[in-house]
């Protein structure tokens, strides 16, 4: 993408270079700035597969902490499925915060909407809320209360109906205002104001034209409702308003009332301000000291920041300003939403580790722009419109790269980090004794155990038992604890892992767990659906299997019983039950 300045000024002597290069140096650099602000806005969340295991979810968390540390505040580790009981048991022993639960990435308001929306409060005048639309540039303007809920929707076109309501020459209305708002509409100089000045009333405008006989008819008329003149220079009249205890007396083009009529204002308890304008533009702006909550449109429906795109389309489509408040689950307003938002990019990318197939990842991720995969898994089809950052390496666990990354980027490892990463590695190698593991895994797990001054063996038994606890839990809580999803040709399967200390009590159980398995085969429409049940201590594993009867011909395995194979040596789902099940699917598929 070429050099920044800073970059050239390090390579070649800055003032060397004509002005023609310098030029186009600098707009690189301004480019690039560019683009790094507009990343800077989104929020990139980095996520294992679904029914993530130990590595995956601690790969996220480790990543996103050097992420942050690299100064890049926008990076969020998340997870796509509950914790399991031995993730769990980590994320306490090292008092660490779990990261954010996605259950899925379909597209939502939260990811379209626009954050940072200005709302005013519904007792502000409709005066102050159109200077602050304009001066925002804001089309609509949410309309709040005290505490942030949504009343209504302040547009242009909802405004201009309501202010041609009001000043219908041919029908009488009153005007729902205060003094308050009255003063700061007109920018008037306050002589006197009682000390319900704040409270709203319906005000009856006069404008104090005619002769003195005339206007004291109008007054008695009126008597009884609460009258608001607005009168020139005229000292006959101030007197006769605040004689009759009229409700605010308003002078015009900064005329003031004699100290008499102020004293006798205040005994009447009369409220007069001076407004800087003329007759004619006074009567007009007071219409425009109207709180907004009278103007706003109460029809707009609101939407939720979790609502799918798809459920507020419709809703959005008949919004006849084509805005949408958006509000949390107490309907306090936090964005707004329009129908130009969801044709931009949202507002989320991601980062997916510990997984590459897109029948593992969390469901909607197909809808957002992927930075970077990190895995250590065989490679499957996961499709991206832009070139990516993709790293796969042939280790042990997800966690040794990630730590690995830190090495690179010369950033020190914090120790809680550290920790989850050594468990990351000791989770998904049996304590280094997977076929997967590599020279890598060990140098890198006594690393960090130097870091953190953990002991691999005492840690790795530590963890491997928390998770190997299978009493009480029932069968679709285990299948599904650490569940992927194959492609393999024009068929797909399931495989799950449990690891326990003793196969024993999942072979009892085995007529109930046969029956989850045939479930989730059916619903995933499967060719099959296994449980690799690896014993930790005898390093092997016995294997559950439901499957089209027309497969199990093709499946070689050493059968102990009906649908249950014994592999002895067995641990590792990736490098050793995947390959050799493939080979089955491949021969079935010929």
């Amino acid at each position: 993408m070429g050099q920044t300045i800073l970059e050239v000024k390090k390579t070649y002597k800055w003032d060397r270079l004509n002005s023609s290069k310098k030029q186009n140096i600098r707009y690189k650099d301004n480019h690039l700035n560019k683009c790094y602000n507009h990343s800077m806005e989104k929020t990139v969340y980095i996520i294992g597969h679904k029914n993530p295991d130990t590595d995956a979810v601690v790969s996220a968390v480790g990543y996103a902490k050097l992420k942050n540390l690299l100064g890049f505040d926008n990076f969020k580790a998340a997870r796509a499925g509950h914790l399991n009981p031995q993730t769990t048991y980590i994320f306490k022993k090292f008092n660490v915060t779990r990261p954010e639960y996605l259950p899925d990435l379909i597209p939502k308001v939260k990811y379209f909407m626009q954050k940072d929306v200005e709302t005013v409060g519904k007792d502000v005048s409709v005066w102050e809320a159109i200077a602050l639309m304009e001066k925002t540039e804001n089309r609509v303007m949410p309309v709040v209360d005290k505490n942030g809920v949504y009343q209504s929707l302040l547009h242009y076109s909802g405004f201009a109906k309501g202010v041609l309501t009001t000043l219908n020459p041919e029908k009488k209305h009153k005007i729902s205002t205060n003094i308050d708002l009255i003063q700061k509409t007109l920018n008037a100089q306050p002589i006197y104001l009682t000390k319900d000045s704040n409270k709203n009333f319906k005000a009856s405008i006069h404008v104090a034209s005619s002769s003195t006989e005339t206007f004291i008819k109008r007054l008695e008329a009126h008597a009884s409702e609460d009258i608001v003149v607005i009168a020139s220079d005229r000292a006959d009249i101030h007197k006769i308003c605040i004689e009759h205890k009229i409700k605010l007396l308003i002078t015009t083009s900064n005329c003031v009332i004699s100290k008499e009529l102020k004293a006798l204002a205040e005994e009447n308890g009369v409220s007069v301000i001076v407004s800087p304008y003329s007759t004619s533009p006074t009567s007009m702006l007071i219409a425009y000291s109207m709180p907004v909550s009278g103007m706003g449109d109460t029809e707009i429906k609101t939407v939720n920041v979790n609502d799918t795109v798809s459920k507020i389309k419709d809703i959005l489509k008949d919004a006849h300003c084509k805005y949408l408040p958006v509000v949390d689950d107490e309907n306090k307003v936090i964005g707004i939403i329009s129908e130009h938002d969801l044709m931009k990019e949202p507002n989320v990318e991601v980062i997916l580790v510990d997984h590459n197939e897109m029948s593992q990842a969390v469901e909607g991720v197909e809808h957002y722009k992927i930075q970077e995969v990190i895995d250590h898994h065989r490679i499957g089809a996961i499709p991206t419109k832009n070139p990516i950052t993709f790293i796969n390496r042939p280790v042990g666990s997800t966690s040794t790269q990630i730590a690995g990354l830190y090495q690179e980027y010369k950033i020190p490892i914090p120790k809680e980090i550290a920790s989850l990463l050594l468990c990351g590695i000791l989770s998904d190698t049996l304590i280094l004794q997977s076929a997967t593991t590599t020279d890598v895994d060990r140098e890198m797990a006594e690393y960090l155990s130097g870091i953190t001054d953990l002991d691999v063996k005492e840690l790795g038994n530590e963890i491997l038992i928390a998770g190997s606890n299978v009493k009480g839990r029932s069968a679709i809580e285990l299948i599904h604890q650490d569940m992927k999803e194959y492609v393999e040709g024009k068929v797909s399967y399931t495989a799950s892992q449990i690891e326990v200390g003793n196969p024993k009590e999942i072979l009892e159980r085995k007529k109930e767990f046969m029956a989850e398995l045939e479930i989730e085969r059916r619903s995933h429409k499967a060719l099959f659906s296994c449980l690799l049940v690896t014993d930790i201590t005898e390093l092997s594993s016995v294997l559950l299997l439901d499957c089209d009867p027309k497969f199990e011909q093709f499946v070689t395995f050493p059968k102990q019983e009906k649908n249950v194979y014994y592999l002895q040596g067995v641990v590792s789902r990736k490098k050793q039950l995947i390959p050799m099940i493939t080979e089955a699917v491949v021969n079935y598929q010929k």
